[in-house]
């Protein structure tokens, strides 16, 4: 009885083996099918960009970061325009606008400039720190100012209305240098927490991943949909944007 035992657990213990061999082959798979979706929808993320049949305004934004751009890549790739960075608070610029501007002109492209708002430092410097980087010019696109950083991150104690008084002042500064209104572009999170565009009327830039944002409380002009599309135009990624038709 005990030899006739020993095999038929030796056998039981070949099919459980077979079984976990397959059990391990099936997690293997699905784990492989699940990396190669991944890579899929990462890939298709990154060259997303909306429908032109909806959205036949389009163009980029672009700054330093992104290295050099073609700007006539750009165009060809169906950009009617690019918004370039310009100023950053008080006293950082940067340092590829007038190269950027000169050479997205000679491309065919609209052309705009984009000051960072910094709620931490008034907003004196850094309209002084705009109007020596953009020049005066009414062939340029309205100015927009990007709103990013929170006050909570500046090392001294920053009201909400110190914020909202500066950036006001700020909007004022701007438009007086650029003879036009200027758009306001704040994140999610800034309009959050000083609701910028219920309190002041201007145009709106709004940002949010793939699909329309809504948390400006008002219809957007404009809106950063793939905020690091991979094209042609460079080697780094770069913001894709679309204006409401």
């Amino acid at each position: 009885m005990a030899g006739t035992r020993r095999p038929a657990r030796k056998r039981a213990r070949k099919k459980s083996t077979r079984r976990l061999s397959r059990g391990a082959m099936v997690l293997v798979l699905i784990v492989a099918l699940a990396a190669v979706a991944g890579l899929y929808a990462f890939e298709k993320a990154r060259h997303w960009r909306p429908d032109e049949r909806r959205f036949p305004d389009q163009g980029a934004l672009v700054g330093e970061e992104q290295g050099p751009v073609s700007f006539a890549t750009l165009k060809g790739l169906g950009a009617r325009f690019v918004y370039l960075r310009a100023s950053d608070g008080a006293g950082r610029q940067d340092r590829q606008f007038p190269a950027h501007l000169a050479a997205a002109r000679e491309a065919g492209l609209e052309v705009g400039a984009v000051h960072a708002f910094d709620p931490c430092v008034p907003a004196d410097g850094q309209s002084a720190n705009f109007v020596t980087m953009v020049p005066r010019d009414r062939g340029l696109l309205p100015p927009a100012i990007a709103m990013t950083r929170l006050a909570s991150d500046c090392p001294g104690n920053v009201s909400e209305a110190a914020v909202q008084s500066e950036l006001m002042t700020l909007v004022n500064q701007i438009e007086s240098h650029a003879g036009r209104a200027v758009i306001l572009a704040p994140s999610e999170d800034f309009e959050d927490a000083y609701g910028i565009a219920r309190r002041i009327d201007r145009n709106l830039w709004l940002t949010r991943d793939y699909r329309e944002p809504a948390y400006g409380g008002r219809p957007w002009v404009m809106w950063t949909a793939n905020p690091a599309l991979a094209t042609e135009a460079g080697e780094e990624p770069l913001a894709w944007v679309v204006v409401q038709p």
